[in-house]
């Protein structure tokens, strides 16, 4: 009898890892394809497919490449995507004016994606950073951001959004009463099954760098502190999540995910309602970075990540890493 076998245990909770098949029987938190939203970044032109510097393997399409992307996508069984564009400088002003154009970039790349692919679930960011001269969320007037003039251009985007076809808006400007008046203004035109995703605790973070980088969309002076939430504050995030759900949120989010998992688990705790996640641009360059030196598995730090994610309490989860992970998980 080895010195191991005489100890008299009750409780050995090593008998339940013995194996992979075990293990797979008691895991708690699973992974699946259909908790990805996979964010995708279109410009304007054609045959374009142009890498972000400082997100690897990201990249800015227009619109028939991303229609191929699209598809592949909902091949491997994404089933959602979130269209961020790429507007050029000089459709942008101060009052974010392109952003509600029914013409636009989103609303012609909506349609072309609900031609294509009918089934999927198409999400469009309504903010006015990618349309402002400032590239701040709102409009500004002597160094200040204008909650309610923002607003009702917010109204305006999402109202040309839902008219060509999307199927959820996801304000991402954390400008006060903004779901309210939007979900208000959908429903007054009949478009009752949009959907919103709230963001609803977005943080004044510096993991969102390589985004800005993406969209040329960093702001032209000071910072987001204004109106994006303070990295020390979890209560708040209630506060504000709270607010959304009354005014009319369908699903709320926190963004970022990974710097931020306590506060995923409080706003599980806090709401019924489905919790997102955003993996945003920093968390993915870090890893891709290190994936690139050979510090790190890549392929398994990928699903490591995003499985913390779920088991702090997310149910969805926006990450760039989601075409990756639909092939890891086939």
């Amino acid at each position: 009898m080895t010195a191991e076998s005489s100890l008299h245990l009750t409780n050995r909770p090593r008998r339940l890892r013995c194996t992979s098949t075990l293990r797979s029987m008691v895991q708690e938190t699973q992974l699946r394809v259909a908790d990805l939203i996979y964010p995708l970044f279109v410009m304007e032109g054609e045959g374009q497919k142009v890498e972000v510097d400082s997100m690897p393997g990201c990249y800015r399409y227009s619109l028939d490449f991303l229609l191929k992307e699209v598809a592949e996508g909902f091949e491997l069984g994404i089933g959602a995507i979130a269209l961020f564009p790429l507007i050029p400088d000089a459709q942008k002003d101060n009052a974010g004016t392109e952003s509600y154009n029914p013409d636009g970039l989103i609303p012609r790349t909506v349609r072309a994606i609900k031609q294509q692919t009918p089934e999927i679930v198409v999400i469009t960011d309504v903010a006015l950073d990618p349309y402002s001269n400032q590239g701040h969320d709102g409009i500004v007037e002597n160094g200040k951001i204008l909650n309610d003039q923002t607003v009702a251009v917010l109204v305006k985007q999402a109202i040309a959004h839902a008219e060509a076809g999307a199927d959820m808006v996801a304000p991402s400007d954390m400008m006060d009463g903004r779901v309210g008046a939007i979900r208000k203004a959908l429903d007054e035109r009949g478009f009752i099954d949009v959907s919103i995703l709230a963001y609803s605790a977005k943080y004044a973070s510096a993991y969102y760098g390589p985004f800005r980088d993406a969209l040329d969309s960093a702001p032209k002076f000071g910072d987001k502190k204004t109106y994006q939430m303070d990295a020390a504050n979890a209560q708040e995030a209630l506060k504000e999540v709270a607010l959304d759900i009354a005014e009319g949120a369908d699903i709320v989010m926190v963004k970022p995910a990974l710097a931020y998992l306590d506060i995923i688990h409080r706003v599980r705790k806090h709401t019924n309602l489905p919790v997102a996640a955003y993996n945003v641009s920093g968390e993915y360059a870090m890893i891709k970075a290190a994936g690139q030196q050979g510090w790190i598995d890549e392929k398994k730090v990928i699903l490591e990540t995003l499985l913390s994610i779920k088991r702090a309490g997310a149910d969805l989860i926006l990450t760039y890493f989601a075409k990756e992970v639909a092939l890891m998980l086939r």
